[in-house]
């Protein structure tokens, strides 16, 4: 038998303290908490929300520890790296930024900053490689994929970016050399970095079946010896939620004398299946003239 136990906190939590009425006021935020991200380590729940500000909250004494504003724009998405406890959040003012815990103490300090272009990044998504090296994925408007590698060191360098998607980048996910990215053009790829090639990306597959774009992406790794499997589940603004098996085979080697027949035709079917993203229409009509006014006003 299988007892799941859940807790519901709808207002504020004012804990009194001992010999006094007076109660400890905790910090809320003042618009939409639009992420979160736990530090295993050290028991620390970050929100990031709207109002620009970061929120660290030790859940053991069920307080807020530190806020501080982190951004320009409204806070999009936020990621920990368990291996040393940096923070990493992005940004609608077109920054990724790193955080770091004063040590002994529960102030945040600013790390560095990471801007490649001036487009707002929607979606984080954090992936560490076998040979100690970790990447960090971002997904923004112009529906391009950046990522950074980071050394030992922890100091990060633009490795380049990845490109398929037609309309912003929504949501991302990792898991091994996988990653996942939900567009608002209503598709999800799948993209494998390819170990000893420099870190090259390839895109192996687009799934299609949302009507809308795709806002939340979660993983789950399947257990097979002959092949990498594992589920996907995604969820649109179609309001729809969707479960997808992948099932990665072997690579086959490439004939030496060249494609043949079948391989150009199954080269030209993918082809085919990836330029033909399942949109709704009047989705699209809206979505076009939206980029039509912006195009006047500049």
């Amino acid at each position: 038998m299988i007892v799941i136990s859940k807790k519901i906190i709808s207002r504020p939590i004012t804990p009194q303290i001992k010999g006094t009425s007076k109660p400890i006021i905790i910090p809320q935020h003042r618009d939409t908490i639009s992420c979160m991200a736990y530090y295993h380590v050290e028991g620390i729940l970050y929100t990031g929300s709207f109002d620009r500000t970061v929120k660290a909250w030790r859940i053991n004494e069920k307080k807020c520890v530190d806020s501080f504003i982190a951004h320009g724009g409204n806070i999009n998405d936020m990621v920990v790296n368990q291996q040393n406890g940096y923070l990493i959040t992005c940004s609608s003012d077109g920054t990724v930024k790193m955080w770091l815990r004063v040590y002994g103490e529960n102030s945040h300090a600013l790390i560095r900053v990471l801007v490649f272009h001036a487009y707002p990044f929607h979606a984080l998504a954090f992936s560490v490689a076998v040979s100690n090296k970790s990447f960090l994925y971002s997904g923004s408007t112009d529906g391009t994929i950046n990522y950074w590698e980071q050394e030992i060191s922890c100091r990060y360098t633009h490795g380049g970016f990845l490109q398929g998607h037609r309309f912003a980048v929504l949501s991302l996910v990792t898991i091994e050399n996988i990653v996942i990215s939900g567009s608002e053009d209503s598709t999800i790829r799948i993209w494998k970095r390819e170990k000893g090639r420099g870190n090259i990306h390839e895109c192996l597959a687009v799934l299609e079946g949302h009507r809308g774009p795709v806002r939340c992406l979660a993983t789950f790794l399947q257990k097979d010896k002959f092949a990498l499997s594992f589920l996907v589940y995604s969820a649109s603004l179609d309001q729809t939620f969707k479960a997808w098996r992948v099932k990665l085979s072997p690579e086959v080697k490439k004939s030496p004398f060249g494609d043949d027949d079948d391989d150009r035709e199954e080269s030209k079917s993918q082809m085919e299946f990836e330029t033909s993203p399942v949109l709704s229409p009047s989705w699209v009509k809206k979505k076009l003239q939206i980029s039509r006014s912006l195009h006047k006003l500049v």
